[in-house]
C-alpha cells in the first residue's frame, strides 16, 4: 500500500502547476538508439528560473529526438531548441485549465485508491485461504482481516491528504 501512495505521489509530481519543475519530465522517454529510454539518464534536466525547464543533453546528437518526445507526450509545451539545449517555457495556468488539472489530479487519486483496494482485496483472500486451510484460526482471520482495512483506510487517507495539498497548490495564483 506504501508503494501505492509513492506512486500516486510521484504521478501527482508530474502535473505541471504553473510553475517549472523537473518532476513534468519524469514520465518522458525518448527512442534513443532503437530502444525507449528515460529522459533524465539522457541529459541534464534543470530549472534555471520558476517558468523555465532547461534541458541539456549529453549527447548533442539526440536533441532532435528528445525534442520530437516531448512534442508527442501529454505535456502540451512547445520545446524550444538552440542546437545546444532545449527550453520548455511554462506558461501560467488559466482558469479553465486549472479546472482540467483538477480533474486530472481527481483521476490519478482515483487510480492510487484503486490499487490500494486491489491490494487490500488480494490480502483478505490470503487471510481466507489460511483460514480455510486451518492455518489460522477464525479469530485470528478477523483480527487480521480488521487490521487490513485499518491500513487501507489509513492509506486512503494518505491519498486524500496528497490530493487535497495538490489541488490547492493547482487552483492558488
Amino acid at each position: 500500500m506504501r508503494k501505492a501512495i509513492e506512486a500516486t505521489s510521484h504521478n501527482f509530481a508530474t502535473v505541471r502547476t504553473g510553475r517549472a519543475s523537473t518532476a513534468l519530465l519524469d514520465r518522458i522517454t525518448v527512442e534513443y538508439y532503437g530502444s525507449p529510454t528515460p529522459l533524465k539518464t539522457l541529459a541534464t534536466i534543470t530549472t534555471p528560473d520558476a517558468s523555465t525547464v532547461l534541458i541539456q543533453p549529453y549527447d548533442p546528437s539526440s536533441i532532435r529526438l528528445i525534442e520530437k518526445a516531448i512534442l508527442e507526450s501529454d505535456l502540451s509545451l512547445p520545446p524550444s531548441n538552440d542546437g545546444k539545449a532545449i527550453r520548455l517555457n511554462i506558461p501560467p495556468l488559466t482558469a479553465e485549465r486549472r479546472k482540467e488539472l483538477v480533474k486530472v489530479l481527481a483521476r490519478l487519486a482515483e487510480e492510487g485508491r484503486v490499487a490500494v483496494r486491489n491490494i487490500r482485496r488480494e490480502a483478505i483472500e490470503e487471510v481466507r485461504r489460511e483460514e480455510k486451510d486451518a492455518k489460522i484460526s477464525e479469530d485470528e482471520s478477523r483480527r487480521l482481516q480488521d487490521e487490513v482495512q485499518k491500513l487501507t483506510d489509513k492509506s486512503i487517507q494518505q491519498i486524500e491528504k496528497l490530493l487535497e495539498a495538490k489541488e490547492k497548490e493547482v487552483t492558488t495564483v
